[in-house]
């Protein structure tokens, strides 16, 4: 496959790590963004990438103006921008709706669903000019079946997989795939209890693969 370049959103993170460092053994060009500086450099030295291959930022995506610059400024060190793996997002829950606060509610908004529209309204249009394009979340299957107590988290969750779902049909005939990967829980310890971020990247690889160029608005259940 020909060098993509590809943004990792929450890139410090267990699954981040692992996408980045899964993407950067494939060869390709990664723009990693996350708000933490220190965890940044830190994945950057194991990384060890040359510079040519790699743009790293410390960014708020709450800020669209941040955003758009960011992404103006990976267009213009690459050429071209291919895919956005974003996995930035924490979960709130275990209170019933009325037990629930308005502060819990706008927190969840504000990481999923502010942070991939800034992403998408900025990116999408550099991605679509290649051609060739994949958009990639991780959410769960309670955004189709919500369970007691989850509420903020799933109605966050929800508005997100639709930004990203109707990304899908804007841009189908534009070689841009946009697609969900659905798990339970991610089992970061490899107990046996969930989807193991390996699973998860493994996922990713084969939407990111030309046989998945027909996949496209879709949720993919990984459990």
């Amino acid at each position: 496959m020909n060098k993509k370049t590809i943004i990792v959103t929450g890139a410090t993170g267990v699954l981040g790590q692992l996408v980045a460092k899964t993407f950067a053994a494939g060869g390709h060009n990664l723009v990693l963004l996350d708000r933490d500086s220190i965890k940044l450099d830190s994945l950057i030295r194991d990384l060890n990438l040359p510079s040519e291959r790699l743009h790293a930022q410390s960014i708020d995506l709450l800020n669209g103006q941040a955003v758009q610059d960011s992404a103006e400024a990976v267009h213009s060190k690459f050429g071209s921008v291919h895919a956005l793996i974003h996995l930035v997002g924490g979960w709130t829950g275990g209170k019933t709706i009325p037990e629930s606060d308005a502060a819990d509610l706008e927190s969840m908004l504000n990481q999923h669903v502010w942070t991939t529209f800034h992403l998408l309204k900025s990116f999408t249009p550099f991605i679509a000019e290649s051609k060739w394009g994949r958009v990639i979340i991780v959410s769960k299957p309670e955004t189709i079946m919500p369970s007691a107590k989850t509420a903020l988290y799933t109605a966050a969750k929800s508005a997100q997989e639709s930004l990203v779902l109707t990304l899908a049909q804007e841009f189908k005939e534009s070689g841009l795939t946009a697609n969900v990967i659905h798990v339970k829980s991610i089992d970061v310890k490899n107990e046996g209890k969930g989807t193991t971020p390996a699973e998860i990247v493994s996922a990713m690889q084969y939407l990111f693969s030309e046989e998945a160029n027909k996949v496209t608005g879709a949720r993919i259940p990984l459990y």
